[in-house]
């Protein structure tokens, strides 16, 4: 098992690494604005699903593989991109989410948590961050890394639902003023749409981190 401190220094990078926007983050704002803040817990409680599926991997070795394996690494990457690019033309061909015609049609919970557990798994990003990250703080000396991996995944789910679930409050609280206000939520689809599409083409650029075995 990692030591309280490692645990504590890993905490605090983790918390960095989360706070920052990501295409998790703002899928669970989107749905936040437009729906409440049950639909965004509910986009958070999908998203990092979809991370423990990554934790998983890391411990598995399906880091490593998309590492070491520029195939493994291309299928993954562009079908993460197509998929946010996918979530950004939505957003902007949505004529009605600057309305109050918002709420007409609401995503129910299994599609929310469907959409939160693709944009967490088809994050290549995640996966080279586990392999990248994780790794520097296992000690040999402490047990098995495998534990370590994955008591450092769970770590990072667990405060990725804290950090997660404040932007989903947050975007539940300020939803309905956004919604009452047409013109600005008409520029938060637009914002919301671009950044989106701006992500899907940055992972699809990322170049292949190729490393032999």
């Amino acid at each position: 098992m990692p030591s309280l401190s490692t645990l504590v220094v890993y905490s605090i990078a983790a918390l960095l690494v989360l706070i920052a926007p990501g295409p998790a983050v703002l899928y669970v704002v989107s749905q936040g604005i437009r729906q409440g803040s049950r639909a965004a817990v509910t986009a958070v409680v999908g998203v990092h699903a979809g991370t423990l599926v990554q934790v998983a991997a890391a411990v598995l070795g399906l880091s490593w593989l998309l590492l070491s394996s520029s195939v493994a690494f291309t299928v993954v990457k562009y079908a993460g991109a197509a998929y946010l690019i996918y979530l950004g033309v939505r957003a902007l061909l949505n004529r009605s989410s600057g309305l109050t015609e918002v709420d007409a049609e609401p995503r129910s919970s299994q599609r929310l948590l469907g959409e939160g557990v693709l944009v967490s798994v088809l994050n290549p990003k995640l996966a080279l961050f586990f392999l990248a990250f994780l790794p520097q703080f296992v000690d040999a000396e402490r047990g098995s890394p495998a534990l370590q991996i994955t008591v450092f995944g769970l770590v990072f789910v667990l405060l990725g639902l804290c950090t997660d679930g404040a932007y989903a409050l947050l975007a539940g609280v300020i939803g309905p003023w956004l919604r009452s206000r047409p013109r600005v939520l008409g520029g938060e689809r637009l914002v919301v749409g671009g950044t989106f599409i701006g992500l899907g083409v940055f992972t699809a650029l990322t170049p292949a981190a190729h490393r032999k075995p």
